[in-house]
């Protein structure tokens, strides 16, 4: 099955937890995957396979930020805008409806990883945490139909 790296972007814990939770998923449709909390771009560059999935899962922060451990890797994206034609993603937004920044770091993310040439898989999923008192359940009934775009 195929290797999917997890890259978080968290302040508060949630987009960790649906992170996990989506790799507990993973594991159990028997893919292979690896959380990163603090990625780096030269890392996951370095041991990426022909085949590689990255998966960001990241909340918004402040007035649309990235969360402060996932903004170095949103930093190298942005300034060394690397050709990753081979990659295939998926980004997994947190949010809150009640602000106009609503998900703009996972929008972001999404941006520079499509501007880099990488492969979207399926459509982003963007979870308002005002609706959702469990983001888990949002992102299980994602996973249902994304899950299987990845063969």
């Amino acid at each position: 099955m195929a290797h999917i790296d997890i890259i978080i972007g968290s302040t508060l814990g949630a987009a960790e937890y649906v992170a996990e939770h989506l790799a507990q998923q993973l594991q159990a449709n028997h893919h292979d995957t690896i959380l990163h909390y603090h990625a780096n771009l030269e890392t996951l560059k370095a041991n990426q396979s022909p085949n590689a999935i990255w998966l960001v899962v990241s909340s918004t922060h402040g007035a649309g930020q990235v969360p402060d451990n996932l903004q170095p890797f949103s930093e190298q994206l942005a300034k060394q805008a690397p050709q990753q034609t081979t990659l295939r993603y998926a980004v997994v937004a947190l949010g809150d409806r009640n602000y106009d920044t609503f998900c703009a770091a996972g929008r972001l993310l999404d941006q520079l990883l499509e501007q880099s040439g990488a492969q979207k898989i399926g459509e982003r999923l963007e979870i308002d945490v005002t609706a959702h008192d469990i983001p888990e359940d949002a992102a299980d009934e994602w996973f249902s139909k994304w899950h299987t775009l990845l063969n």
